[in-house]
């Protein structure tokens, strides 16, 4: 049965565009999400921190297959829960975190099923650290610039992807990168699906933190996505639409989504109408918090967990 299962997931990802039909996802305790909304989740959530699996923390070949059948790994660049950096895009680029780079390639070769990695989620939001800009709307350049930035996920496509290591220092010579050292276990996609995932707007609104500038290129993105909340009734659907436009060849996300501490039905009508005009959408994640009670919790929010339940949850597939 688990093998069925595992086949019909590939196949519905090999054909985003054959359907409108999304996975359904959420940040959260899962069961729990299920008795609240009818969603049977495909997609399971979790963001860790750098080296978490690896040098700290559940193993990562233990900690993945808790969020099957198809888990959404992100990842940042700070420690948990220190929130300390501890790697910068520059040294990321420069192959200075390539042993967790090798053990995440190895972790997912061992998973052998549908996943998604999720690198450097909301870039273009100053509160994370690989943020190329401060609050305030100044540049921090240096190794945190969006030129280190392209090149780190760049890296991160090509090193979890796999393959020979002579194909894979080809693709790294053409971005003036350092080679690796070793063969790579081959992930290929759609089994392994990586997705760049900024804001549609940045925060702060200021040119130079545009979701393009932190776009590596088509060739080190397999789906694009986007985080969208309803924050005092005002969801950035303008913005949204913009970004999809601007990926016509790929896929489209939304691996974060979800309620900022109010109950707003129209919200979950909007997404549901968007998805069904919108054919290259492929995953729905919501953002349901770890916390019982808390903002995002769509249990403190009973017109819109009716919502989702009526026209959120039939969508999935």
């Amino acid at each position: 049965m688990r093998r069925l299962l595992v086949v019909a997931i590939v196949a519905a990802v090999a054909c985003p565009a054959a359907s409108a039909r999304p996975f359904l996802g959420v940040l959260g305790a899962k069961s729990r999400f299920q008795t609240l909304t009818g969603q049977r989740s495909t997609v399971g959530h979790i963001i860790i921190g750098w080296n978490q699996g690896y040098r700290w923390g559940r193993p990562l070949a233990a900690l993945i297959p808790q969020y099957g059948p198809m888990p959404m790994l992100g990842i940042g660049t700070s420690s948990y829960p220190s929130k300390r950096e501890v790697i910068t895009p520059q040294g990321i680029a420069l192959g200075h975190g390539d042993a967790y780079l090798y053990a995440l390639n190895q972790a997912i070769a061992r998973w052998a099923r549908p996943i998604y990695l999720r690198p450097f989620g909301e870039m273009n939001g100053h509160w994370n650290a690989y943020c190329a800009y401060t609050a305030s709307g100044r540049p921090k350049g240096g190794s945190h610039s969006t030129a280190w930035f392209r090149k780190a996920f760049a890296r991160v496509y090509l090193l979890t992807h796999g393959g020979p290591a002579l194909e894979v220092n080809a693709q790294l010579r053409r971005l003036g990168l350092p080679p690796v050292r070793t063969d790579l276990a081959p992930n290929p996609y759609p089994i392994l699906r990586v997705i760049w995932n900024p804001q549609a707007e940045g925060s702060p609104n200021v040119a130079g933190n545009s979701p393009q500038a932190y776009y590596p290129g088509d060739r080190y993105v397999d789906v694009v996505g986007n985080d969208i909340y309803d924050i005092g009734f005002r969801p950035q659907w303008a913005a949204n639409e913009r970004l999809y436009r601007a990926h016509p060849s790929k896929p489209y996300a939304f691996p974060e989504w979800g309620l900022w501490g109010i109950d707003d039905p129209a919200f979950i009508r909007s997404m549901a109408k968007f998805v069904r005009t919108h054919r290259r959408v492929e995953l729905l994640s919501w953002f349901n918090g770890q916390a019982s009670g808390g903002t995002f919790d769509i249990a403190t929010k009973p017109r819109s967990r009716a919502a989702y339940r009526a026209v959120i949850t039939p969508l999935g597939r």
